[in-house]
């Protein structure tokens, strides 16, 4: 009896975890069946003509292009001697149908600049596609083909999301059409380098070329992202792919739709992240918002009275808690809006209004080139030698002070700076002075404690950027 008492438990035991065991490991068989469907393999060609496709530089015989030049071209190089003068190109993608009536969104990048667009249906109809519209800053495309009665995704609330959730892709990577992957969110509201529009949902989802455009599902049959960009040093999964949010993504098809392209605000400013050095500096508690670098003339920003040093706190009553969420409340925004924003400037907040624009594709201003050195000094604390801009170069770079960086010396105080670089004005304990000669810049220097922390408004190229440096040399 001893022996029967003690074996029926252990086996309640035994049969107890393996039941919690497959209740906790997810089931992705019905949502495939059910959602499955609805995605689609997209295929595009572009033709390449003359020297269209010319590159300026040469390639290293170990180059990782050269193995795409060796399978594609026969390893000819584009608009080098022997190659043909026109040549068709091809590439796949994935998308998913929102509507019954055949819209169906992916990405851009897919469907940017080609000749031709094939969608293919999981029941194998095969159908030429026309481009309604593409948005390049958030890599939004949304296609139509001449369909009825197509099954559709369900869309979800990605704000409902959590790391750690499991989440879904099924895509086309590398051709194999319909392909499931699976994994987590890793993180939400990641802002990548040059991408200021998009808020990405972060996945360790296996993602590879020619999932781009497809579905990111949540465990309810949701599509919460569209797969867009993958974190990799050879060209395939590493372990970090990134997804439209679907909301952000079905606002802009709405606007393509409508218009065939999107309208966003603009403000007229450079913006850079607020550190904790410079938070210090400027004399905010923590670091947030977004630290204005430059304002152009004539801009929204400069007709509101925001200027260089202020830090925009909030934006039509939402928090700016760093740099990357300020682009997208703006580009948000319908241009004409009179909205609010609060800023903080010497060490307290302002309330302004601003009217906000409208944002172009014009290029940016052209780099300028620094200015030659009209006479030798020695360095200065900063270990700098600086020279007054001409007033060609003024015009030319559109200032009417500044010096310029003609070396960094060694043995002077570790800064940022480099050759070329414009000084435009110095800040110490929330005191913002513009810099007009060399004598009154080093004076300024002279002047401070060899442990201060001072800011720097720099121009570089045509970028404005804050440069915070701790600690001088001796005098």
């Amino acid at each position: 009896m001893n022996r029967i008492f003690i074996s029926l438990p252990a086996a309640f035991l035994v049969l107890f975890s393996v039941a919690a065991q497959s209740r906790e490991l997810p089931d992705f068989t019905e949502l495939v069946e059910k959602q499955g469907p609805a995605v689609v393999n997209i295929s595009t060609t572009q033709t390449i003509r003359g020297g269209q496709a010319a590159l300026p530089f040469p390639f290293d015989e170990d180059d990782p292009a050269q193995e795409f030049f060796r399978r594609f071209f026969h390893g000819q190089i584009p608009g080098r001697p022997g190659m043909p003068q026109e040549y068709k190109t091809q590439s796949l993608g994935s998308g998913f149908i929102v509507s019954g009536d055949g819209y169906i969104l992916t990405n851009a990048h897919v469907v940017s600049d080609a000749d031709e667009v094939v969608v293919k249906l999981t029941d194998k109809r095969e159908f030429k596609a026309k481009v309604i519209g593409a948005d390049k800053r958030t890599d939004v495309a949304l296609i139509k083909i001449a369909a009825s009665n197509l099954p559709a995704v369900r869309l979800g609330d990605p704000s409902r999301l959590k790391v750690g959730e499991w989440v879904v892709a099924i895509g086309s990577p590398f051709g194999f059409e319909n392909t499931v992957t699976a994994g987590i969110v890793s993180a939400k509201g990641r802002t990548l380098q040059e991408e200021n529009y998009v808020p990405f949902i972060q996945t360790d989802v296996a993602i590879n070329p020619g999932n781009s455009g497809g579905p990111l599902f949540n465990m309810q049959g949701e599509v919460v992202g569209i797969n867009s960009q993958i974190y990799s040093r050879s060209g395939g999964y590493m372990g970090l792919a990134f997804s439209i949010p679907i909301d952000l993504a079905m606002d802009v098809q709405g606007q393509l739709r409508l218009n065939g392209k999107v309208n966003r605000g603009r403000l007229g400013i450079a913006i850079q992240e607020v550190s904790r050095d410079l938070a210090e500096a400027f004399g905010l508690g923590k670091p947030r918002g977004a630290l204005v670098a430059s304002v152009e003339k004539g801009a929204p920003a400069e007709k509101a009275g925001i200027e260089a040093g202020d830090i925009i706190l909030s934006f039509a009553g939402k928090p700016v808690g760093e740099s990357g969420d300020l682009p997208r409340l703006v580009g948000s925004t319908k241009p004409g809006s009179k909205v609010g924003i609060q800023i903080w400037r010497k060490g307290g907040t302002r309330d302004l209004t601003v009217t906000v624009g409208e944002i172009s594709d014009d290029a940016a201003p052209s780099r300028q080139n620094g200015g030659k050195t009209e006479n030798s000094a020695r360095a200065n604390r900063l270990g700098l030698i600086l020279s007054m801009p001409t007033s060609e170069q003024k015009q030319a770079l559109g200032i009417n002070h500044g010096l310029i960086v003609n070396q960094v010396v060694n043995g002077g105080t570790r800064t940022d700076l480099r050759r070329g670089d414009i000084i435009l004005s110095l800040t110490h304990k929330g005191e913002q002075t513009e810099v007009t000669s060399v004598a009154q810049f080093n004076d300024l220097l002279a002047g401070f404690d060899k442990t201060a922390t001072l800011t720097l408004l720099v121009r570089r190229g045509a970028v404005q950027t804050f440069v915070v440096i701790k600690g001088l040399a001796d005098k």
